[in-house]
């Protein structure tokens, strides 16, 4: 009980410090001024065009999101990993072990149905 009244107790000076941050410096720190000139982007020297229909390929936010999900399964894999040896010694280790084969062949049949469909591919 004493430990949690510690975390506590951290937990709300650590927010009362945060929120007094964020008083102080709105009170005492510089007031933005907007104007036209200053609100327009800056161009190495150049005019600023300012469109607002920028047109990115789908396949920059498909292999963006490809990417996370593959590192995602890779932070899973390295607590599995690290604590392997532990389970084995503990008698669940081939228990531990068909579950990360079924988490593992999940992700390859994905690769699998990415390649076909083409997902991959930069045409």
């Amino acid at each position: 009980m004493n430990a949690l009244f510690a975390v506590i107790l951290l937990a709300i000076i650590i927010i009362t410090f945060g929120v007094f941050l964020l008083v102080v410096s709105g009170r005492l720190g510089p007031k933005r001024q907007h104007s036209a000139v200053k609100d327009m982007p800056y161009e190495s020297g150049l005019p600023g065009t300012d469109t607002k229909d920028t047109k990115v390929s789908v396949k920059f936010y498909l292999t963006a999101i490809l990417f996370i999900i593959f590192d995602i399964e890779i932070v899973f894999m390295y607590p599995w990993a690290v604590t392997y040896l532990d389970s084995v010694k503990a008698g669940a280790g081939i228990y531990l072990l068909g579950a990360m084969g079924v988490f593992i062949l999940l992700f390859v049949i994905g690769l699998i149905w990415e390649i076909k469909s083409k997902a991959l591919e930069w045409d």
